[in-house]
Parts: structure tokens; sequence; C-alpha cells
């Protein structure tokens, strides 16, 4: 059988479709006949069904009668007098203008709700199975994947619908890829590397479900075998060839709903599915869609709009009806949404204040009174050497009146540095950029010794960084998610400037007798989405010493790692405490290696708080690497937190609202009080629980049931698409990104 290309194929393999549908329809016939708005029949003018002679007889003869009068309508369509009876009354141009534009109106309403009708009908699927497709960091993930005219659906699972993404097929190329691997391999691509992938769910859903990440422009997919693979190309071609053809005809067997109560029935918006059309009925849209359809309804595109009211009102002005119709139809086909200027997003204020501290010891030791040192005896009477401090409470006094979600947000002041690392193309300076960034959040340190407050289970954090060079926004978001054990999880983002950050954080703390520390277990994973690459890091711990004597003192120690598996680089840092004999100079020091594998290509010297020199092995030159200068500092990204009167009541700042203004006030006892409450609601509130059987839900976060890890619900790891992305807002609680489409 003779190939034609990798894409135009005859339909051999897959018998099922081929016996149904033809493989041959002329698109142009199809688009011909629907011109005016109508289920035309298509049977006669379509090759590969078998007729009789009579038949063939007859179809002649409809054929005939229909270009006759596909004729005589087409005049009438186009404005012409000349085959008009002389009798009936004369359409002028203009009338015959408004009659082209509503033919217009109504057959692009029809358009849209055919294919709404077909993604939200179940019974409209012409194939559907497991199949592996290889994403961004080239391992494989199988997913359960449904192919209806002009779209292919992929979910997590076949049952309880967890949407993972719509490819849109009506721009995209098919071809056979060779693979040394088991099974059957192609790819579905856009020729100019475009994205594939539709805004919304089928639902409406915002966010897919979470898998590894997906390429934008392509998708390599392998079936189970040959036969397989080769059935799912010919459906393929079926869909992105003749997709007008399966609509119509599942259309005619009835296998569509109404598409009016489907229309309005269905929380799907042409806005997210289908980036340029509009769809008429707009009840269920969400506010943002609802007020940007709220004008084109009725009107296709501003020209119409224009025109009409021109026509009306002021037949004497404006240009020819002529030159209004092209200048309508290119705007159309050229449609553009505008700049979004009403969405309604989260209220950020700059942070009006903040406490910086002082480089050095002296800014880490605290002075205690005789009055609080009696609170830490009695404190110490209920520990023992090598216990979890975690359920002890703690005196108020070493309290910063702050939440512990809120400190974690310290590393994002510079997070300009992963900007730029983004735009990085050699991965060595990436690695460094990297590490630069990891360094820049330490500084920021309160003045004395102190520890922010434990968060209360389900307690949450928002707040953000404008970036003035990308004119982006990098939001964090953070949540309590289990109390016992104690752990935050946070989510980074700035999709804009390509770059992701997530991970969860369990606080423990040990008492040595004359010392504790606060252990940080745990791990964040940073990633550049247009590259695929993850940078997985962990923490130093806090070490408080000279609690029972000498001066109560807080250092930075442990080893930290950040590797990027990808590349092959990675960073070892180590957070030196002080020695018994050491001098002010050997306070908080640290020393590390960036390397490739076990090569050593840089030595790291220096302090946390301070300046850090690199050295480079190849060329043994020193330079200064990182060093907070109080011009840096100035510079850096201002943060804004959610306005408070649109906090919801456990965030932290509204949570904690009556202890840190004791606190600030130097109240103790009120702090105490206070804080006591907060702990014995969440303590009631625990009991109750237990009592009538329920599990604790996170708002904001999912714990994966195989390794443990905390993801963001709504997370969004696509690469930034500079031509279909506007915006990257927040709103209570949900990072989103509006489209352009």
């Amino acid at each position: 059988m003779k190939e034609e290309g990798p894409v135009r194929r005859r339909f051999s393999s897959c018998a099922g479709i081929s016996s149904v549908f033809s493989p041959r329809a002329d698109g142009r016939k199809l688009v011909r006949n629907a011109s005016f708005g109508g289920y035309n029949e298509f049977s006669p003018a379509l090759p590969g069904f078998d007729k009789g002679k009579d038949d063939v007889s007859q179809s002649k003869e409809d054929t005939a009668h229909s270009m006759s009068k596909s004729k005589s309508e087409s005049k009438l369509f186009n404005g012409s007098e000349k085959d008009i009876s002389l009798s009936s009354s004369k359409l002028t141009k203009k009338e015959s203008l408004k009659v082209q534009k509503k033919n217009y109106r109504e057959e692009k309403k029809r358009a849209t709700k055919e294919l709404l009708s077909t993604i939200t009908d179940p019974s409209v699927i012409v194939m559907a199975d497991w199949l592996k497709i290889r994403g961004t960091l080239k391992s494989w993930t199988k997913l359960w994947c449904v192919l209806k005219p002009g779209v292919l659906l992929v979910y997590k699972t076949p049952k309880n619908g967890q949407w993972v993404g719509t490819v849109l097929l009506n721009a995209c190329e098919l071809i056979e890829r060779p693979s040394k691997k088991d099974g059957f391999c192609f790819k579905l691509f856009h020729p100019l590397e475009q994205s594939i992938w539709a805004i919304k769910g089928p639902k409406g859903e915002a966010v897919g479900s979470i898998t590894q990440p997906l390429p934008s422009s392509y998708l390599i997919i392998r079936a189970a075998s040959e036969s397989d693979g080769r059935c799912w190309m010919d459906a393929l071609e079926l869909a992105l060839k003749c997709s007008s053809l399966l609509k119509r005809t599942m259309i005619r067997e009835g296998k569509e709903h109404d598409l009016n109560s489907s229309a309005d029935s269905t929380h799907v918006s042409l806005y997210g599915l289908l980036r340029a059309n509009n769809l008429h009925s707009g009840e269920n849209l969400p506010e943002i869609e609802r007020q940007h359809f709220k004008d084109q309804d009725v009107y296709s595109d501003k020209s119409d709009k224009e025109n009409d009211h021109e026509e009306s009102d002021n037949d004497g002005l404006g240009k020819s009806e002529d030159s209004d119709s092209d200048t309508s139809e290119r705007q159309d086909d050229s449609y553009i949404d505008p700049e979004p200027i009403n969405i309604k997003e989260t209220t950020y204020l700059e942070q009006s204040h903040e406490e910086l501290g002082e480089a050095g010891e002296a800014a880490q030791t605290e002075v205690v009174s005789e009055e609080n040192k009696s609170l830490i005896w009695t404190l110490l009477k209920q520990v023992r050497p090598g216990m979890d401090l975690s359920k002890v409470v703690l005196p108020t006094f070493i309290l910063e009146p702050r939440s512990f979600l809120d400190k974690l947000s310290d590393y994002y002041y510079h997070a300009d540095f992963l900007s730029e690392a983004a735009l990085e193309e050699n991965a060595y300076n990436r690695m460094k950029k990297v590490v630069k960034w990891y360094l820049s959040g330490f500084y920021k340190k309160p003045k004395g010794l102190k520890k922010p407050y434990n968060p209360i289970l389900g307690e949450t954090f928002r707040c953000m960084w404008i970036h003035p060079r990308t004119n982006s926004k990098t939001f964090y978001i953070a949540e309590q998610v289990s109390h016992h054990p104690p752990i935050s999880a946070f989510y980074v983002s700035n999709r804009k400037d390509g770059f992701c950050l997530s991970g969860s954080i369990l606080a423990k703390s040990k008492f040595y007798g004359n010392s504790l520390s606060a252990i940080l277990d745990g791990e964040g994973r940073l990633t550049f989405l247009n590259r695929g690459e993850d940078y997985v890091m962990t923490m130093p711990y806090a070490h408080c010493k000279g609690i029972l004597y000498g001066t109560m003192t807080l250092e930075l120690g442990g080893t930290v790692n950040i590797t990027c598996e990808k590349t092959g680089y990675s960073a070892t840092i180590e957070f030196k405490l002080k020695p018994f004999l050491g001098n002010n100079d050997s306070v908080n020091q640290i020393s590390g290696k960036i390397k490739l594998g076990k090569e050593v290509l840089a030595i790291l010297e220096g302090h946390w708080d301070s300046e850090v020199t690199i050295s480079e092995k190849k060329t043994d030159v020193s330079e200064t690497f990182w060093n907070p200068t109080s011009d840096i500092k100035q510079h850096r990204l201002p943060r804004y937190t959610v306005k408070f009167e649109e906090q919801d009541d456990f965030e932290s700042e509204k949570l904690w609202q009556q202890v840190t203004r004791a606190i600030n006030n130097k109240d103790q006892t009120e702090a105490t009080q206070e804080k006591y409450v907060l702990e014995e609601a969440q303590r009631r509130s625990a009991k109750e629980r237990k009592l009538k059987g329920e599990e604790w839900t996170c708002k904001l976060f999912d714990q994966d049931p195989v390794t443990g890890e905390w993801h963001y619900k709504y997370a969004d790891t696509r690469p930034w698409d500079p031509l279909n992305d506007m915006i990257q807002f927040e709103k209570d609680g949900t990072i989103q990104t509006k489209v352009r489409h």
C-alpha cells in the first residue's frame, strides 16, 4: 500500500474506525454545506460509502437540486439583486450586510456549541485507552487518554476524572517516531512550536492534576503495541483532518445532547477552550469571563457593533459597506483580548516595617532578666537532655512577633537572582546564581534570640514580591498542614520569569542541657520551568547555647546540599558553629564547594550574614561572591502582604494579632494569655475531630500517599507562554494565570 508521507495515510490498521467514517472527506465541501447554519445531509457528498445504482442516480438528482438552490441562496447571501424577482422588495447593500452578519454570528455560535457538546458528552468518544506520555524530564507517565472530535483529553485515571490537560488538535501535526523501546511511538506537535494545550478543562478546571511536567508544544506518546499505536494514529488523523465530519455524524446518530441545554448547564467557557470565540450564554461563567463577554454576546466583534450603529444613525457617514465588512472580518480573525483591567485579585499592600538585624554575634545574643531566668528554670524542670521540645509550651519573652510561616518567606527578597538564573544558558553559572540566591536568605534576622510562633493547624500565610525589571510577581503561599508532628508546606511561583519552588519543613527541637537545637527536617525543590531542571536543597539547623550559664547565643549549623540531577552540578555548604576558643571572626562562618560530579570547580568561604568569596579552581581567581551591603539591602525586592481586611481568620497576621500586640507592648502576661487561648482552641478542635472520627483536610496542599511529599493543589508548572499568558495573579489562596486567548 503506497504511503503518502508520515501523516497522510490510509486507515488500514483500525478497521472499527475506517468502516464507520470516511478517511478522505473534502473539508471544503463541509465548510460550504454549513455556510447557511443548517445541518445538511452529508452522505451523498462523501466518498467511501457503499451505494446501489438507484441510490447513485437519486444522489445526483439531489445534488443538482441542492447546487441550484445553493446558487440562488448564495446570491441572496452576498447581497446581489440581479436574480431576485422584481415583485419582491429589493435588498439594499446595507440590509444584505446585516443578513450576512446575522448568519455569520449564528454560524460561530453553532460551531461553539458543537465543540462544547462533543467535549462534555461522555458518549461522544472516538477512542480511549492507556498511553505512556514522555514528560520534560524525559521520563514516562502512564495516563488515560480520551480522543474526541478536535481534542485529546488526558486524565490520571478513567474513573475519578482527574483531568491533566486538553490538547487542541486543530493546529497539530502527527508523525511516527522511531524508538528502540518496546511498543509504538508517535509525536503530536505544533509545527511553529506554540502551545497545544487548552486553558480550561472539560468541567471548567483551571489547574490540572499534578503529574510530571509535560511539554507545551508537543507530546511524545507510546502505545503498548504496534497495532494499538497505528490504530491511535489513524484515529488521531481522523480527528485532525475530519473533526467537522465527526461532530456532525455523531449529531445525526443522536449521540449529542441538546445544544442549548448543554451550553447553559456546562461550566465550560469558550474563553478556556477555543481561546478566540464567544459563548452566547454566560450565566455560569466566572465573573472575570462574564465581564469579558458582556458586550460580545450580541456582536461578534467590535466592528460589527460600530457598523450597525453607523448604519442605523448615520447612513450618510463613514466608509463604504464593502470596506466595513472587510475590516470586520480581519479584526475577528486576529481577535486579541484586551488587557485584564477588571481582574478581582487579592489586594496586597507594601510592608511598612521590617527588622533586618546587624551582622555579627552582637545581634544574636540575649541578656535574660532575673524574672525571665526563673521562667527558664521552671521550663527546664519539665525537660531532660535529648527530649523533643515540640510539645513544650515556651515562654513568650523569647518569641519573635510573627509566625514560622512568615519566617520561611525571608528567602525570597532576592528572588530576582532566580529570574536571572532561569535565563542563564550556562549550567555552571546557573548553579552559582542558585547558590547566591540561597545565601541571600539568611542575613535577615531579629535582634537577640527570638523564635517565631508555632503555627496553628490550618494556618496560612500569603505574600508577594514585585520584580521591576521583568514586570513580574513572585507569589508565596504557606500552610500548616500538620500539628503533631509540626509540618509547614510552602509554594512559590513566578511563571513569567520561569521558576517555582515547593517544599515542606518538619520542625524538631532537641534539648542538650545548656543548649538546644531547632532542626528543620525537609527539603525544597526549585524548578526552572523552561528547562525541566529541579534543584533539591536542605536547610541548616538553629543552635542556641548558654541557657543555664553563659550568654544566650543563636547560631546556624550543619551541612546543606543543593543538587541538580539533570545537569550533574551540586553544591555543599557547611554552616560552622563558633568553636569554644574562637574569636569574633569565627562567628557565622561557612565554607562550601561547587562540584560537577566529583570534580570540585569552586570553593566558597566567608560568613552567611556578610561577605562570601568564591575561588575558581581552574583560574585560581578569588572574588566577592555575595555581600549584603547596605546598598544591596536598600534595593532588594519590596514585599507585599495581604490587606488585613481581606485576610481569612486563619491567616497568620489576623490569627496572632492579639499576641503580637501584647508582645510589641511588652506585656508578657497578656501575650501568654492570648497565646493560651489559641492553643486551647486548637486542642479542643482536635478532640472534637477525634470523637467524630473525622480527618483534617488541608485547604491548599495535598500529601502524596506514596512519597509523603506535600504538593500545592493549584500548582501550574507549565512554561510561560508569552503569546497567550498575560498575567499571573493570586485570589483567595489560589495562584492563577490570565490568558490572552
